[in-house]
Protein backbone atom coordinates (compact mmCIF):
# COMPACT_ATOMS: atom_id res chain seq x y z
CA UNK A 1 0.00 0.00 0.00
CA UNK A 2 1.30 3.45 -0.96
CA UNK A 3 0.29 7.07 -0.38
CA UNK A 4 -1.36 6.98 -3.79
CA UNK A 5 -3.56 4.06 -2.61
CA UNK A 6 -4.73 6.15 0.32
CA UNK A 7 -5.30 9.22 -1.86
CA UNK A 8 -7.31 7.22 -4.41
CA UNK A 9 -9.57 5.76 -1.74
CA UNK A 10 -10.17 9.15 -0.14
CA UNK A 11 -11.23 10.74 -3.39
CA UNK A 12 -14.80 11.26 -4.62
CA UNK A 13 -16.21 11.64 -8.13
CA UNK A 14 -18.10 14.71 -6.93
CA UNK A 15 -17.38 17.83 -4.88
CA UNK A 16 -16.30 16.39 -1.51
CA UNK A 17 -12.90 17.22 -0.08
CA UNK A 18 -10.47 14.26 0.02
CA UNK A 19 -10.91 12.07 3.10
CA UNK A 20 -8.43 9.19 2.90
CA UNK A 21 -8.53 6.09 5.10
CA UNK A 22 -5.66 5.06 7.35
CA UNK A 23 -5.13 1.87 5.35
CA UNK A 24 -6.50 -0.08 2.38
CA UNK A 25 -7.08 -3.84 2.39
CA UNK A 26 -7.51 -5.55 -0.98
CA UNK A 27 -9.82 -8.50 -0.25
CA UNK A 28 -10.00 -11.57 -2.49
CA UNK A 29 -12.71 -13.70 -0.84
CA UNK A 30 -15.73 -13.56 1.46
CA UNK A 31 -13.73 -15.32 4.17
CA UNK A 32 -10.96 -12.73 3.90
CA UNK A 33 -13.48 -9.90 4.24
CA UNK A 34 -14.91 -11.62 7.30
CA UNK A 35 -11.48 -11.86 8.94
CA UNK A 36 -10.71 -8.20 8.23
CA UNK A 37 -14.05 -7.14 9.70
CA UNK A 38 -13.48 -9.23 12.85
CA UNK A 39 -10.11 -7.54 13.39
CA UNK A 40 -11.63 -4.10 12.84
CA UNK A 41 -14.49 -4.88 15.22
CA UNK A 42 -12.01 -5.94 17.91
CA UNK A 43 -10.28 -2.56 17.60
CA UNK A 44 -13.39 -0.42 17.01
CA UNK A 45 -11.99 0.59 13.61
CA UNK A 46 -14.22 2.13 10.90
CA UNK A 47 -14.69 0.07 7.72
CA UNK A 48 -15.49 1.58 4.30
CA UNK A 49 -16.28 -0.74 1.35
CA UNK A 50 -14.94 0.31 -2.08
CA UNK A 51 -15.98 -0.82 -5.55
CA UNK A 52 -14.80 1.49 -8.34
CA UNK A 53 -15.27 4.85 -6.60
CA UNK A 54 -17.85 6.19 -9.06
CA UNK A 55 -20.53 7.16 -6.52
CA UNK A 56 -21.46 10.84 -6.27
CA UNK A 57 -22.53 11.51 -2.68
CA UNK A 58 -19.35 10.71 -0.77
CA UNK A 59 -20.36 7.08 -0.12
CA UNK A 60 -16.85 5.64 -0.13
CA UNK A 61 -14.65 8.32 1.41
CA UNK A 62 -13.42 7.99 5.00
CA UNK A 63 -14.41 10.91 7.27
CA UNK A 64 -13.17 9.04 10.35
CA UNK A 65 -10.21 7.32 8.74
CA UNK A 66 -10.17 3.57 9.32
CA UNK A 67 -9.80 0.73 6.83
CA UNK A 68 -11.11 0.79 3.28
CA UNK A 69 -11.84 -2.72 2.03
CA UNK A 70 -11.28 -2.61 -1.73
CA UNK A 71 -13.37 -5.32 -3.41
CA UNK A 72 -12.16 -4.75 -6.97
CA UNK A 73 -10.06 -7.95 -6.94
CA UNK A 74 -13.17 -10.01 -6.15
CA UNK A 75 -14.09 -9.95 -9.83
CA UNK A 76 -15.15 -13.50 -10.67
CA UNK A 77 -18.35 -14.45 -12.46
CA UNK A 78 -19.27 -17.48 -10.37
CA UNK A 79 -22.15 -19.04 -12.32
CA UNK A 80 -24.32 -18.19 -15.32
CA UNK A 81 -27.63 -20.05 -15.19
CA UNK A 82 -28.94 -19.56 -18.70
CA UNK A 83 -32.10 -21.66 -18.28
CA UNK A 84 -33.14 -19.65 -15.24
CA UNK A 85 -31.82 -16.35 -16.64
CA UNK A 86 -29.73 -15.41 -13.60
CA UNK A 87 -26.08 -14.99 -12.70
CA UNK A 88 -23.97 -15.11 -9.53
CA UNK A 89 -21.05 -12.69 -9.32
CA UNK A 90 -18.49 -11.34 -6.90
CA UNK A 91 -18.91 -7.62 -6.07
CA UNK A 92 -15.93 -6.38 -8.07
CA UNK A 93 -17.35 -7.51 -11.43
CA UNK A 94 -18.30 -4.43 -13.44
CA UNK A 95 -21.47 -4.22 -15.50
CA UNK A 96 -19.51 -3.94 -18.75
CA UNK A 97 -17.39 -6.99 -17.91
CA UNK A 98 -20.53 -8.99 -17.11
CA UNK A 99 -22.24 -8.08 -20.37
CA UNK A 100 -19.09 -8.89 -22.34
CA UNK A 101 -19.05 -12.31 -20.68
CA UNK A 102 -22.75 -12.82 -21.48
CA UNK A 103 -22.46 -11.79 -25.13
CA UNK A 104 -22.71 -15.33 -26.56
CA UNK A 105 -25.47 -16.52 -24.22
CA UNK A 106 -28.34 -14.47 -25.66
CA UNK A 107 -28.70 -12.75 -22.28
CA UNK A 108 -27.66 -9.41 -20.82
CA UNK A 109 -27.79 -7.44 -17.58
CA UNK A 110 -29.84 -4.29 -18.22
CA UNK A 111 -29.18 -1.79 -15.40
CA UNK A 112 -26.99 0.97 -16.84
CA UNK A 113 -26.00 3.90 -14.56
CA UNK A 114 -23.59 5.24 -17.17
CA UNK A 115 -20.33 4.67 -15.33
CA UNK A 116 -18.72 1.24 -15.56
CA UNK A 117 -19.54 0.70 -11.91
CA UNK A 118 -19.01 -2.48 -9.92
CA UNK A 119 -22.08 -4.64 -9.40
CA UNK A 120 -21.45 -4.70 -5.66
CA UNK A 121 -21.39 -0.91 -5.55
CA UNK A 122 -24.47 -0.70 -7.75
CA UNK A 123 -26.25 -3.05 -5.34
CA UNK A 124 -25.11 -1.14 -2.26
CA UNK A 125 -26.36 2.17 -3.68
CA UNK A 126 -29.53 0.76 -5.30
CA UNK A 127 -28.37 2.13 -8.62
CA UNK A 128 -30.50 2.68 -11.67
CA UNK A 129 -29.96 4.60 -14.89
CA UNK A 130 -30.98 5.03 -18.49
CA UNK A 131 -32.73 1.65 -18.91
CA UNK A 132 -34.70 1.62 -15.66
CA UNK A 133 -37.88 2.83 -17.34
CA UNK A 134 -38.19 -0.66 -18.87
CA UNK A 135 -36.02 -3.01 -16.81
CA UNK A 136 -36.17 -1.49 -13.33
CA UNK A 137 -33.45 -0.57 -10.86
CA UNK A 138 -31.05 -2.75 -8.89
CA UNK A 139 -33.87 -3.23 -6.37
CA UNK A 140 -35.82 -5.05 -9.08
CA UNK A 141 -32.90 -7.13 -10.34
CA UNK A 142 -31.09 -8.42 -7.23
CA UNK A 143 -32.32 -11.85 -6.14
CA UNK A 144 -29.90 -12.75 -3.38
CA UNK A 145 -26.72 -11.71 -1.59
CA UNK A 146 -23.84 -12.88 0.54
CA UNK A 147 -23.09 -10.24 3.18
CA UNK A 148 -20.46 -9.89 5.88
CA UNK A 149 -22.01 -8.21 8.93
CA UNK A 150 -20.28 -5.88 11.39
CA UNK A 151 -19.42 -8.83 13.64
CA UNK A 152 -17.72 -10.66 10.78
CA UNK A 153 -20.59 -13.13 10.52
CA UNK A 154 -21.40 -14.24 6.96
CA UNK A 155 -25.07 -14.42 5.96
CA UNK A 156 -26.89 -15.36 2.76
CA UNK A 157 -30.12 -13.60 1.77
CA UNK A 158 -32.66 -14.53 -0.89
CA UNK A 159 -32.63 -17.48 -3.26
CA UNK A 160 -32.62 -18.12 -6.99
CA UNK A 161 -36.38 -18.62 -6.94
CA UNK A 162 -38.34 -15.80 -8.57
CA UNK A 163 -40.47 -15.16 -5.49
CA UNK A 164 -40.66 -15.99 -1.79
CA UNK A 165 -42.93 -15.45 1.22
CA UNK A 166 -40.33 -16.63 3.73
CA UNK A 167 -39.90 -13.94 6.35
CA UNK A 168 -38.27 -10.52 6.25
CA UNK A 169 -36.82 -9.48 2.89
CA UNK A 170 -33.22 -9.04 4.01
CA UNK A 171 -32.06 -8.77 0.40
CA UNK A 172 -34.17 -5.64 -0.05
CA UNK A 173 -32.83 -4.28 3.25
CA UNK A 174 -29.24 -4.64 2.10
CA UNK A 175 -29.84 -3.23 -1.40
CA UNK A 176 -29.33 0.50 -0.98
CA UNK A 177 -27.83 0.25 2.52
CA UNK A 178 -24.60 1.86 1.23
CA UNK A 179 -22.28 -0.33 3.29
CA UNK A 180 -23.77 0.83 6.59
CA UNK A 181 -25.18 -2.61 7.51
CA UNK A 182 -22.66 -4.99 5.99
CA UNK A 183 -20.30 -5.66 3.10
CA UNK A 184 -21.73 -7.38 0.03
CA UNK A 185 -19.42 -10.14 -1.22
CA UNK A 186 -21.66 -12.03 -3.70
CA UNK A 187 -24.68 -10.98 -5.75
CA UNK A 188 -27.30 -13.04 -7.62
CA UNK A 189 -28.87 -11.03 -10.44
CA UNK A 190 -31.73 -11.46 -12.89
CA UNK A 191 -30.81 -11.41 -16.57
CA UNK A 192 -32.83 -10.45 -19.65
CA UNK A 193 -32.95 -11.83 -23.17
CA UNK A 194 -31.04 -9.79 -25.70
CA UNK A 195 -33.62 -8.05 -27.92
CA UNK A 196 -33.88 -9.09 -31.54
CA UNK A 197 -33.88 -5.49 -32.69
CA UNK A 198 -32.83 -2.15 -31.19
CA UNK A 199 -33.28 1.34 -32.56
CA UNK A 200 -32.42 4.75 -31.13
CA UNK A 201 -33.86 8.19 -31.73
CA UNK A 202 -33.26 11.89 -31.11
CA UNK A 203 -36.05 14.42 -30.94
CA UNK A 204 -35.82 18.17 -30.23
CA UNK A 205 -38.75 20.08 -28.71
CA UNK A 206 -39.84 23.67 -28.56
CA UNK A 207 -40.32 23.50 -24.79
CA UNK A 208 -39.52 21.26 -21.83
CA UNK A 209 -43.26 20.98 -21.14
CA UNK A 210 -43.75 19.55 -24.62
CA UNK A 211 -40.95 17.03 -24.15
CA UNK A 212 -42.28 15.89 -20.76
CA UNK A 213 -45.86 15.65 -22.00
CA UNK A 214 -44.65 13.48 -24.88
CA UNK A 215 -42.95 11.22 -22.32
CA UNK A 216 -46.11 10.96 -20.22
CA UNK A 217 -48.28 10.05 -23.21
CA UNK A 218 -45.69 7.53 -24.43
CA UNK A 219 -45.64 5.77 -21.04
CA UNK A 220 -49.43 5.86 -20.71
CA UNK A 221 -49.85 4.27 -24.14
CA UNK A 222 -47.66 1.36 -23.10
CA UNK A 223 -44.97 1.93 -25.71
CA UNK A 224 -42.03 -0.26 -24.66
CA UNK A 225 -39.27 2.33 -24.58
CA UNK A 226 -36.04 0.95 -23.15
CA UNK A 227 -34.55 4.41 -22.60
CA UNK A 228 -36.11 7.87 -22.69
CA UNK A 229 -33.71 10.60 -21.62
CA UNK A 230 -34.02 14.38 -21.40
CA UNK A 231 -31.18 16.75 -22.21
CA UNK A 232 -32.06 20.41 -21.62
CA UNK A 233 -30.82 23.17 -23.92
CA UNK A 234 -27.82 24.02 -21.70
CA UNK A 235 -26.74 20.37 -21.53
CA UNK A 236 -27.27 20.00 -25.30
CA UNK A 237 -24.90 22.88 -26.03
CA UNK A 238 -22.33 21.47 -23.57
CA UNK A 239 -22.47 18.08 -25.32
CA UNK A 240 -22.00 19.81 -28.68
CA UNK A 241 -18.80 21.47 -27.48
CA UNK A 242 -17.45 18.35 -25.78
CA UNK A 243 -18.44 15.56 -28.14
CA UNK A 244 -18.79 17.32 -31.48
CA UNK A 245 -22.56 16.74 -31.61
CA UNK A 246 -24.96 19.00 -33.46
CA UNK A 247 -27.90 19.33 -31.07
CA UNK A 248 -30.10 22.38 -31.58
CA UNK A 249 -30.31 24.96 -28.77
CA UNK A 250 -33.42 23.24 -27.41
CA UNK A 251 -34.47 20.48 -25.03
CA UNK A 252 -34.13 16.99 -26.51
CA UNK A 253 -35.36 13.51 -25.83
CA UNK A 254 -33.00 10.60 -26.54
CA UNK A 255 -34.75 7.25 -26.89
CA UNK A 256 -34.10 3.58 -27.46
CA UNK A 257 -36.61 0.88 -28.43
CA UNK A 258 -36.10 -2.87 -27.86
CA UNK A 259 -38.14 -5.67 -29.44
CA UNK A 260 -38.66 -7.36 -32.78
CA UNK A 261 -37.92 -5.65 -36.08
CA UNK A 262 -41.64 -4.98 -36.53
CA UNK A 263 -42.36 -3.80 -32.98
CA UNK A 264 -39.34 -1.49 -32.87
CA UNK A 265 -40.33 0.18 -36.14
CA UNK A 266 -43.95 0.50 -34.99
CA UNK A 267 -43.00 1.94 -31.58
CA UNK A 268 -40.65 4.47 -33.16
CA UNK A 269 -43.31 5.58 -35.63
CA UNK A 270 -45.93 5.92 -32.89
CA UNK A 271 -43.58 7.97 -30.75
CA UNK A 272 -42.86 10.23 -33.72
CA UNK A 273 -46.59 10.97 -33.99
CA UNK A 274 -46.87 11.68 -30.26
CA UNK A 275 -43.82 13.95 -30.37
CA UNK A 276 -45.26 15.95 -33.27
CA UNK A 277 -48.40 16.63 -31.24
CA UNK A 278 -46.25 18.10 -28.46
CA UNK A 279 -44.08 20.48 -30.46
CA UNK A 280 -41.22 18.33 -31.69
CA UNK A 281 -38.77 19.99 -34.07
CA UNK A 282 -37.88 16.84 -35.95
CA UNK A 283 -37.50 13.16 -35.16
CA UNK A 284 -34.49 11.13 -36.27
CA UNK A 285 -34.17 7.42 -35.59
CA UNK A 286 -31.75 4.72 -36.60
CA UNK A 287 -31.25 0.98 -36.11
CA UNK A 288 -27.52 1.16 -36.92
CA UNK A 289 -25.25 -0.01 -34.10
CA UNK A 290 -22.73 2.78 -34.67
CA UNK A 291 -25.44 5.44 -34.41
CA UNK A 292 -26.75 3.96 -31.14
CA UNK A 293 -23.29 3.68 -29.67
CA UNK A 294 -22.47 7.26 -30.61
CA UNK A 295 -25.71 8.56 -29.08
CA UNK A 296 -25.34 6.79 -25.73
CA UNK A 297 -21.63 7.55 -25.51
CA UNK A 298 -22.56 11.23 -25.74
CA UNK A 299 -25.26 10.79 -23.09
CA UNK A 300 -22.97 8.94 -20.72
CA UNK A 301 -20.32 11.64 -21.18
CA UNK A 302 -22.82 14.42 -20.46
CA UNK A 303 -21.47 14.94 -16.92
CA UNK A 304 -17.97 15.56 -18.25
CA UNK A 305 -19.37 17.75 -20.99
CA UNK A 306 -21.25 19.88 -18.47
CA UNK A 307 -18.16 20.09 -16.25
CA UNK A 308 -16.06 21.22 -19.22
CA UNK A 309 -18.59 23.92 -20.17
CA UNK A 310 -17.24 26.16 -17.39
CA UNK A 311 -13.46 26.13 -17.35
CA UNK A 312 -11.98 25.15 -14.02
CA UNK A 313 -15.39 24.53 -12.48
CA UNK A 314 -16.29 22.10 -9.72
CA UNK A 315 -19.66 20.37 -10.07
CA UNK A 316 -22.05 19.97 -7.18
CA UNK A 317 -24.08 17.19 -8.70
CA UNK A 318 -27.54 16.41 -7.40
CA UNK A 319 -30.63 14.46 -8.42
CA UNK A 320 -34.28 14.18 -7.43
CA UNK A 321 -37.21 12.05 -8.57
CA UNK A 322 -40.90 12.99 -8.68
CA UNK A 323 -44.13 11.40 -9.94
CA UNK A 324 -44.06 11.75 -13.69
CA UNK A 325 -47.22 13.90 -13.67
CA UNK A 326 -45.30 16.53 -11.63
CA UNK A 327 -42.10 16.32 -13.66
CA UNK A 328 -42.67 19.36 -15.89
CA UNK A 329 -43.52 21.46 -12.82
CA UNK A 330 -40.40 20.30 -10.99
CA UNK A 331 -38.16 20.89 -14.00
CA UNK A 332 -39.49 24.36 -14.78
CA UNK A 333 -39.26 25.54 -11.17
CA UNK A 334 -35.75 24.13 -10.89
CA UNK A 335 -34.59 25.78 -14.12
CA UNK A 336 -36.02 29.12 -12.99
CA UNK A 337 -34.32 28.75 -9.61
CA UNK A 338 -30.98 27.95 -11.24
CA UNK A 339 -31.30 30.84 -13.71
CA UNK A 340 -31.97 33.29 -10.86
CA UNK A 341 -28.93 32.06 -8.93
CA UNK A 342 -26.38 33.13 -11.53
CA UNK A 343 -24.70 29.70 -11.43
CA UNK A 344 -24.78 27.44 -14.50
CA UNK A 345 -26.74 24.24 -13.90
CA UNK A 346 -27.38 22.10 -17.00
CA UNK A 347 -30.00 19.37 -16.52
CA UNK A 348 -30.28 15.82 -17.81
CA UNK A 349 -32.80 13.24 -16.73
CA UNK A 350 -34.18 9.72 -16.88
CA UNK A 351 -37.57 11.26 -17.48
CA UNK A 352 -39.40 8.00 -18.12
CA UNK A 353 -39.34 7.47 -14.37
CA UNK A 354 -39.40 11.11 -13.23
CA UNK A 355 -35.70 11.34 -12.32
CA UNK A 356 -33.49 14.29 -13.27
CA UNK A 357 -30.00 15.56 -12.43
CA UNK A 358 -28.32 18.94 -12.37
CA UNK A 359 -24.61 19.75 -12.33
CA UNK A 360 -24.30 23.03 -10.45
CA UNK A 361 -21.03 24.47 -11.77
CA UNK A 362 -19.11 26.60 -9.28
CA UNK A 363 -15.74 28.26 -8.96
CA UNK A 364 -14.01 26.04 -6.37
CA UNK A 365 -12.24 29.08 -4.92
CA UNK A 366 -15.47 31.03 -4.42
CA UNK A 367 -17.16 30.13 -1.09
CA UNK A 368 -20.18 32.26 -1.97
CA UNK A 369 -20.88 30.21 -5.11
CA UNK A 370 -20.60 26.98 -3.12
CA UNK A 371 -23.10 28.33 -0.60
CA UNK A 372 -25.50 29.32 -3.39
CA UNK A 373 -25.18 25.89 -5.04
CA UNK A 374 -25.77 24.05 -1.77
CA UNK A 375 -28.90 26.14 -1.20
CA UNK A 376 -30.09 25.34 -4.73
CA UNK A 377 -29.58 21.61 -4.12
CA UNK A 378 -31.47 21.85 -0.83
CA UNK A 379 -34.40 23.58 -2.53
CA UNK A 380 -34.44 20.90 -5.24
CA UNK A 381 -34.74 18.25 -2.56
CA UNK A 382 -37.44 20.15 -0.65
CA UNK A 383 -39.38 20.73 -3.89
CA UNK A 384 -39.25 17.06 -4.83
CA UNK A 385 -40.59 15.97 -1.44
CA UNK A 386 -43.38 18.56 -1.65
CA UNK A 387 -44.39 17.14 -5.04
CA UNK A 388 -44.63 13.61 -3.65
CA UNK A 389 -41.14 12.58 -4.71
CA UNK A 390 -37.77 11.75 -3.23
CA UNK A 391 -34.52 13.58 -2.49
CA UNK A 392 -32.62 11.12 -4.70
CA UNK A 393 -33.74 8.81 -7.47
CA UNK A 394 -30.37 7.12 -7.99
CA UNK A 395 -27.37 8.94 -6.52
CA UNK A 396 -28.14 7.67 -3.04
CA UNK A 397 -27.64 9.44 0.29
CA UNK A 398 -24.04 8.99 1.43
CA UNK A 399 -22.80 12.12 3.16
CA UNK A 400 -24.19 14.59 0.65
CA UNK A 401 -27.94 14.08 1.10
CA UNK A 402 -28.06 12.89 4.71
CA UNK A 403 -29.30 16.27 5.97
CA UNK A 404 -32.41 15.94 3.75
CA UNK A 405 -33.45 12.49 4.98
CA UNK A 406 -35.66 13.61 7.85
CA UNK A 407 -37.66 15.88 5.51
CA UNK A 408 -38.52 12.88 3.33
CA UNK A 409 -38.86 10.11 5.93
CA UNK A 410 -39.82 11.82 9.19
CA UNK A 411 -39.70 9.40 12.12
CA UNK A 412 -39.03 6.51 9.72
CA UNK A 413 -35.47 7.83 9.46
CA UNK A 414 -34.95 7.04 13.14
CA UNK A 415 -36.19 3.49 12.43
CA UNK A 416 -33.38 3.19 9.88
CA UNK A 417 -31.00 4.33 12.61
CA UNK A 418 -32.38 1.69 14.96
CA UNK A 419 -31.77 -1.04 12.37
CA UNK A 420 -28.22 0.25 11.93
CA UNK A 421 -27.68 0.16 15.72
CA UNK A 422 -29.03 -3.39 15.95
CA UNK A 423 -26.75 -4.72 13.20
CA UNK A 424 -23.75 -2.49 13.89
CA UNK A 425 -23.71 -1.52 17.59
CA UNK A 426 -20.15 -0.17 17.36
CA UNK A 427 -21.02 2.05 14.37
CA UNK A 428 -17.97 0.87 12.41
CA UNK A 429 -19.68 0.11 9.08
CA UNK A 430 -19.29 3.16 6.80
CA UNK A 431 -20.04 5.66 9.59
CA UNK A 432 -21.41 9.17 9.00
CA UNK A 433 -23.45 8.08 5.98
CA UNK A 434 -27.18 7.59 5.31
CA UNK A 435 -28.60 7.21 8.86
CA UNK A 436 -29.02 9.76 11.70
CA UNK A 437 -25.82 10.81 13.50
CA UNK A 438 -24.97 8.60 16.46
CA UNK A 439 -21.42 8.90 17.80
Amino acid sequence: MTKSDLALHGHSESHFAPMPPDAVAYATSTEEVSQIVKICAAHNCPIIPWGTGTSLEGHSIAPRGGITIDLSRMDKILAVNTADMDVQVQPGVTREALNTHLRDTGLFFPVDPGANASLGGMTATRASGTTSVRYGTMADNVMGLTVVLASGEIIHTGTRARKSSAGYDLTALMVGSEGTLGIITEVTLKLQGQPQAISSAICAFETIEGAVNAVIETIQMGIQVARIELVDNDAALAVNAYSGASFADAPHLLLEFHGTDASVAEDAATFGEIAAEHGSQGFEWSAKLEDRNRLWKMRHEAYYAMLASRKGALAIVTDVCVPISRLAEALLETKADIAASGIPGPIVGHVGDGNFHSALLIDPDNPEEREIANALAARMAKRAVALGGTITGEHGVGMGKRSYMEAEHGSAWSVMGAIKTALDPQNIMNPDKLVPPRN
